[in-house]
C-alpha cells in the first residue's frame, strides 16, 4: 500500500458566515500527482492555504509527513513547497537574482542549487533579463524554480498554467511530469484546464461548494469514461424507447437537452441505426465518442 504523506480529516473552514470548507477529508499518496478540481469558490485555494499554513481551519485535522501538531506541521512544511496564487518576484531582478534573494531569505547554504533549478525549468540562459520582461510562461517557470529550491518532497501548485499559451502549457506539463518521475516529487495541482490535468494526474479530488464530491484514481476515471455513441434524432423520446425495447440497450443516458448516449452495443451500430429507421425515427447525429475528465466533472458538479 502506498505511503500517505498528507491527510485532511473532517476539515471545516468558516469565514464569518461563509462556509468555505464543509467536513472535507482526503489523502495524498507519496509519488502521486493529484488534481484538485472544482469551480471558482469551491474551496481549492483554501485547502492549499491550510496545507501551507497561511490560514487555519475552523475544525478538523491536517497531517503532513506524520505530523499534526502546530510545531510538527511547521517542521513538515520544510519538506514541502507552495506556489499559491501569483508567483512572487522582483520585477527589476533577473531569474538568478530573484532565486538568490529567496535562497538567502530561506537560509539555504547551497548556492549551487540555483543553477540546478534554473536548468530544470529551462531558464539557465536568461542571463540579466529582468523578470518584468519575462513571458507569462517564464514567470510561471520561475515560480516553480523558487518552489524547487529546497528540494521539496511535496509541491502544492495553484493554477500554474493559468493564462499560458498552448506551448507554455505543454512546457509546464512536461516539467511537472519530469519532476514527479525523476525527482520523485509528489504534486498537488489545481487548474481550470481539465484536458491538461487528464494528461498529467494520477489521482483526482472533486470539490464543489466546500464539499468533496468524489475522489478517484486515473485508472478509475478511465473505467468510468467509457466509449459511447452520441445519438440525436427527430424524435429522441421514441428513439429512447426503441433503443431500450427493440435493441436491448440497458446502459443508456438521456442528457438535459434530450440527446442520447448509449454505452453498449457499440460494435453493432448498423443494427441499431436500422432499428431506429424501421421504427420511424431519423437519426440526425450518430457519432462515436469517448467520455473525458471534463464530461465526468460536469456530471459530478451538476449532480450536486
Amino acid at each position: 500500500m502506498s505511503e500517505i504523506i498528507t491527510e485532511i480529516k473532517h476539515m471545516t473552514k468558516q469565514y464569518g458566515r461563509q462556509l468555505a470548507l464543509d467536513d472535507v477529508s482526503f489523502q495524498i499518496r507519496k509519488g502521486s500527482i493529484v488534481g484538485l478540481i472544482g469551480p471558482n469558490g469551491a474551496g481549492k485555494t483554501t485547502i492549499m492555504k491550510i496545507m501551507g499554513g497561511l490560514v487555519f481551519p475552523t475544525e478538523g485535522e491536517l497531517q503532513m509527513f506524520g505530523e499534526s501538531t502546530e510545531k510538527g506541521l511547521n517542521h513538515a512544511r520544510t519538506r514541502a513547497s507552495f506556489k499559491i496564487e501569483t508567483p512572487y518576484a522582483k520585477g527589476g531582478m533577473s531569474a538568478r537574482e530573484n532565486l538568490e534573494k529567496q535562497r538567502l531569505q530561506k537560509g539555504m547554504p547551497d548556492k549551487g542549487r540555483i543553477d540546478e533549478v534554473l536548468k530544470i525549468v529551462k531558464l539557465e540562459d536568461t542571463g540579466k533579463k529582468e523578470f518584468k520582461k519575462f513571458s507569462l510562461g517564464m514567470k510561471q517557470r520561475l515560480g516553480i524554480a523558487n518552489a524547487l529550491l529546497g528540494k521539496p518532497e511535496l509541491m502544492v501548485l495553484d493554477e500554474p498554467i493559468n493564462g499560458l499559451d498552448p506551448e507554455g502549457i505543454v512546457e509546464i506539463r512536461e516539467l511537472l511530469k519530469k519532476l514527479n518521475r525523476e525527482e520523485k516529487v509528489t504534486i498537488v495541482i489545481s487548474s481550470h484546464i481539465l484536458s491538461e490535468l487528464s494528461l498529467l494526474c494520477t489521482d483526482y479530488i472533486f470539490i464543489n461548494h466546500g464539499k468533496i464530491i468524489d475522489t478517484l484514481t486515473a485508472e478509475e476515471l478511465n473505467a468510468e469514461c467509457s466509449e459511447y455513441y452520441h445519438i440525436d434524432t427527430d424524435n429522441n423520446e421514441l428513439a429512447s424507447a426503441i433503443l431500450t425495447n427493440e435493441c436491448g440497450i440497458g446502459r443508456l443516458e438521456i442528457l438535459e437537452n434530450g440527446s442520447i448516449r448509449i454505452y453498449e452495443g457499440l460494435e453493432d451500430i448498423h443494427r441499431i441505426s436500422k432499428a431506429l429507421y424501421e421504427g420511424g425515427v431519423i437519426p440526425t447525429i450518430l457519432a462515436r465518442n469517448e467520455a473525458n475528465l471534463e464530461d465526468y466533472y460536469m456530471k459530478k458538479v451538476q449532480g450536486v
